[in-house]
């Protein structure tokens, strides 16, 4: 998709880029509302500081949105678990009633890799959700899943997520979105991106992510790259070991968990339900979080 003109849109125009500094507008968002699941409430990025203790990818992208904007407002109405419909059910009512000028939604993934659903049939649901978030004039940003393929088990719904990846490309065309391509970003075939889980984003994943939203929104941004050192080479019989015991550990009980929908009902709420800054008063930036160093709020990733 083309990146977002001066007015938030999808177009050929995009922010002029400027020098850094509090009173320069390098984009032209004032309110961010995140919508999805896990992937976009953080799981796999802990945070004690941050509100429901995780970071994320959006919490950082919105880091970067707030600088040297005072008026930026970010609202996170994720929750783990959720499927599309739950999704849009749940979701976007709120998020209407934030008036966001921007949205980012991600859906669908627990729908592919847990119930087996139809690629085809989720893509019409989205569609549908997608039109009434973008009749309000907000820039709509979605994503393409990753590439499952070298995953264990998870493997198998390769094709069908990318079926839906391509029919999400359509639904972005229709409705001027912009897509966050996670398919193409081929970083994330690094385990370091990835939680021990393998279901979710580590916290070199997640930074990872929010550097390619932000450049996909054309935003300038701190963000730096970070090259992970090369793991150390294993035998077959070691990965096969690790994979067993992955298989143990993670996938069986995520199965179950959603086959009894212990998740779908067990009143989880959205960890920033209202929009507010990204940094409250107990969390200035480069403020540091409890004793450990790393642990830095700021406008600039450590």
């Amino acid at each position: 998709m083309n990146a977002p003109s001066a007015d938030g849109r999808g177009g050929n125009g995009s922010p002029a880029p400027g020098p850094t500094g509090s009173g320069n507008r390098l984009h032209p968002w004032s309110r961010y509302v995140a919508m999805g699941d896990s992937f976009t409430e953080g799981v796999g990025d802990p945070e004690p500081g941050s509100p429901g203790g995780l970071r994320g990818w959006a919490d950082r992208v919105a880091e970067e949105l707030s600088a040297g904007h005072e008026d930026f407002a970010y609202a996170n109405l994720a929750v783990r678990g959720r499927l599309l419909h739950q999704i849009l059910e749940e979701q976007v009512a709120p998020a209407l009633e934030l008036q966001p000028d921007l949205i980012t939604l991600n859906a669908g993934g627990n729908d592919l890799l847990f119930h087996r659903s139809d690629p085809d049939k989720l893509a019409l649901e989205l569609d549908s959700g997608v039109k009434v978030l973008a009749a309000t004039g907000a820039t709509i940003l979605l994503f393409a899943g990753p590439d499952w393929g070298a995953t264990p088990v998870l493997g198998h719904t390769r094709g069908k997520v990318a079926i839906f990846n391509e029919n999400m490309r359509i639904i972005a065309a229709r409705h001027d979105a912009v897509i966050a391509d996670l398919w193409a970003l081929r970083q994330l075939t690094n385990p370091q991106m990835w939680d021990p889980d393998r279901l979710h984003f580590s916290p070199l994943g997640q930074h990872t992510i929010a550097s390619m939203v932000l450049d996909t929104l054309n935003v300038p941004h701190t963000l730096e790259p970070m090259v992970p050192k090369a793991l150390p080479p294993r035998t077959w019989r070691e990965a096969r070991a690790d994979d067993i015991v992955w298989a143990r550990e993670h996938l069986v009980p995520w199965v179950l968990q959603r086959l009894t929908q212990r998740l779908a009902d067990d009143n989880r709420h959205p960890k920033r339900p209202d929009p507010g800054p990204v940094f409250g008063a107990r969390m200035p930036p480069g403020t540091y979080v409890g004793t450990d160093p790393h642990n830095v709020h700021s406008e600039r990733e450590p």
